[in-house]
C-alpha cells in the first residue's frame, strides 16, 4: 500500500500541513506549513507544495542551526536599510542566538518559540522587544518555509502613550529657546511635523521662501559606518508642506545668520545644496546629537522632559485640535496611509464618541 505523503491537522485557528518533500541520502525530507482559512484551503496548499516538490521547485531545506542560518541570512539581507539591518543583527545576537542558536532551524517548533518568548520576558525584556526579535526570526523561517514554528501567539504589547506638549508648554519652549542654536530646528519641527532625519536632510533648494513651500525628498540615517542620505520609505514620504508665515520669517532670519557665519569662515554664500541645519563645517549632523542637545537644554531651562519626536506628535495634535481632517494630516506627516495616522492619533479627535452617540440617537428616534 502506497504511503500517504501528506497530512492536515487542525491547530488553533489554522491548519498544520505535514508532507514528505523527497528523500535525501535515504532520509525522508519532512516539511511543515501552516495555512489560515478553511480545510479546503489547506488541501489546495498541500497539493501545491507536493507539486513543487515533484517538479523540483520547492526550496531546498537547510540543515543549518538557527545561529548559522541567521548570521548568513542577515549578512546578505539587502531589502532593508543599513540601520534596520544593524538592528536585526543586534536582536539576533542578543536575544535569539543565545537561546535558540544551537537548534536546527528547519526543525524549530512552535513550542520552542513560545518557550523562548517566555524566557525573554523572564529576563525582564519588554513585550515590544520580544515582538521585534520574533519578527527577525520570522523573516528567516519564512525564507525556508518553516511556518509551523510561527504558529504562536505573540506577547501582548501595550500601546505607548505619545508625548504631546500643551499650548502653554509650546509657548514656554519657544520663549526659553530664543537665541539658542536649537531654536530654528525646534520651531520648524513644531510648524511642519517633520521627522528628525528629514529635518537634518533639508537643503535650501528644498525650501521656497517666497512661495512658502517646503519639499521633503530625503532623510538622514545614522549607521555604525557613518551617516547617509536615504529616500523616503514610501511615495507618501515625498511631500510638499506649507509652513505658516511666522515659520517662513524664522527661516529667512536663520538663512541670514547662517550666511554671515559662512562668510566669516570663508565658506561662501549658501546655495541650493547647502544644508539648512549643519555642523560648523556645513556637514550633516548626527540625529542622536540633536536628541542629546535637546535633552540637555530641557534640563538646563526647566522645560518638560519629552523626546525630540514629541515635537512631531505635538504638531499632529495641534492640527487635530484645529479641526484639520485626518487625510490632510496624514499627507502632511508623510504617513503611507491615513489608517496609520488614525491608529496613532485617532484617540485625540475631540467629540468623536459624542458625535457617534448623537448619530445613533437620531436614527433610533
Amino acid at each position: 500500500m502506497k504511503r500517504k505523503r501528506g497530512s492536515i491537522k487542525k491547530r488553533g485557528k489554522s491548519w498544520l500541513i505535514k508532507f514528505d518533500a523527497a528523500r535525501i541520502n535515504g532520509v525522508r525530507d519532512t516539511r511543515y506549513a501552516t495555512v489560515q482559512g478553511s480545510y479546503q484551503d489547506a488541501q489546495r496548499e498541500l497539493t501545491r507544495l507536493l507539486g513543487e516538490a515533484d517538479t523540483g521547485r520547492l526550496p531546498q531545506a537547510t540543515r543549518d542551526t538557527v545561529a548559522g542560518y541567521l548570521r548568513t541570512f542577515l549578512e546578505g539581507l539587502r531589502s532593508v536599510s543599513p540601520k534596520t539591518r544593524e538592528r536585526y543583527i543586534e536582536l539576533a545576537e542578543g536575544q535569539i542566538i543565545p537561546h535558540l542558536g544551537a537548534e536546527k532551524i528547519r526543525y524549530l517548533t512552535a513550542v520552542q518559540v513560545e518557550a523562548w518568548h517566555a524566557a525573554l520576558i523572564g529576563e525582564g525584556l519588554s513585550p515590544q522587544t520580544v515582538v521585534h526579535a520574533h519578527r527577525v526570526l520570522a523573516k528567516a523561517l519564512k525564507r525556508i518555509k518553516n511556518s509551523a514554528a510561527l504558529d504562536v501567539d505573540l506577547p501582548a504589547v501595550e500601546a505607548a502613550e505619545i508625548e504631546i506638549l500643551s499650548p502653554e508648554q509650546i509657548a514656554d519652549v519657544l520663549a526659553k529657546l530664543e537665541g539658542h542654536t536649537l531654536f530654528s530646528i525646534v520651531s520648524l519641527d513644531l510648524a511642519t511635523g517633520l521627522r528628525r532625519g528629514e529635518l537634518l536632510a533639508q537643503q535650501w533648494g528644498d525650501i521656497d521662501l517666497d512661495k512658502a513651500t517646503l519639499r521633503v525628498e530625503r532623510s538622514v540615517e545614522e549607521t555604525k559606518v557613518g551617516l547617509r542620505l536615504k529616500p523616503p520609505k514610501t511615495k507618501r514620504g515625498r511631500r510638499n508642506i506649507t509652513p505658516p508665515p511666522e515659520t517662513v520669517a524664522m527661516l529667512r532670519a536663520h538663512k541670514v545668520a547662517q550666511m554671515e557665519t559662512r562668510l566669516a569662515l570663508g565658506m561662501g554664500k549658501p546655495d541650493d545644496e547647502t544644508l539648512v541645519f549643519s555642523d560648523i563645517e556645513g556637514e550633516l549632523l548626527k540625529p542622536h546629537t540633536i536628541s542629546r542637545a535637546w535633552r540637555r537644554v530641557l534640563e538646563a531651562k526647566g522645560l518638560p522632559r519629552v523626546s525630540f519626536h514629541a515635537l512631531r506628535h505635538t504638531h499632529a495634535s495641534m492640527l487635530i485640535r484645529a479641526g484639520v481632517d485626518i487625510l490632510t494630516i496624514s499627507r502632511r506627516l508623510g504617513h503611507s496611509k491615513a489608517a496609520v495616522t488614525l491608529d496613532v492619533y485617532g484617540h485625540l479627535i475631540p467629540g468623536a464618541d459624542e458625535a457617534a452617540a448623537n448619530a445613533i440617537a437620531g436614527m433610533l428616534s
